[in-house]
């Protein structure tokens, strides 16, 4: 049976194209701000991309704070892309008056050196270890960038870097918790691979 996964809808940005690459993968991904198919769904995405300030607000507006809160403390695969990676953290520099989900430690910062924000290119990325979030990834694993912010966080759930003016966290992940800065559904057969493992994960959940 293919896992329901719950793609959090806040109506800010792209958020269908997350969704589909999911459903291409065999999911039933569902573009919701329902509490019941959240809390019913078998693992959870939070996309994203814009600015961490209107997000977290329209986060917040759609009610979607405390279900992630409880996707997590359920132990629901949980991924974030982008934007909803940089929300899992608890600040960013980009709107310093708002809060993050605070649900990875660590802020989100203006990516260093003298370089052009935003990175908008592919990168290649730089394992940590051997991360299941990259199982499926092939080596040279590239992905494609947008942003001018990055995490900057414990090492010890840093997964994936890349070099943009210095190192950037790439990719995370801190219990059933996965989050990439890059962008799966835009990423070719790394992006792919990423959303496929997710997928996995969510499947091996999924009732008889």
């Amino acid at each position: 049976m293919a896992p329901l996964i719950a793609v959090l809808d806040y109506e800010i940005g792209n958020l269908r194209s997350a969704q589909k690459a999911l459903q291409h993968l065999g999911a039933d991904a569902r573009l919701t701000a329902d509490p019941g198919l959240v809390r019913a769904a078998d693992a959870v995405v939070l996309p994203g991309v814009g600015a961490f300030g209107r997000c977290m607000e329209a986060v917040r507006r759609a009610g979607l704070e405390p279900l992630a809160h409880e996707a997590v403390e359920r132990r629901v695969p949980f991924l974030g892309i982008c934007i909803g990676m940089q929300m899992l953290f608890e600040a960013s520099e980009e709107s310093p008056r708002a809060t993050g989900l605070g649900i990875l430690p660590g802020r989100v910062r203006l990516v260093p050196g003298d370089v052009k924000r935003p990175q908008m290119q592919w990168n290649l990325l730089q394992r940590r270890g051997d991360p299941e979030l990259l199982r499926l990834a092939p080596d040279p694993a590239w992905a494609y960038f947008v942003h001018s912010y990055a995490a900057d966080t414990d090492d010890d759930i840093v997964t994936a870097t890349c070099d943009y003016g210095g190192r950037v966290v790439a990719a995370v992940a801190k219990g059933d918790v996965w989050a990439t800065q890059f962008h799966p559904e835009k990423s070719s057969r790394t992006g792919l691979a990423v959303l496929q493992a997710f997928v996995e994960r969510a499947s091996a959940l999924v009732p008889g």
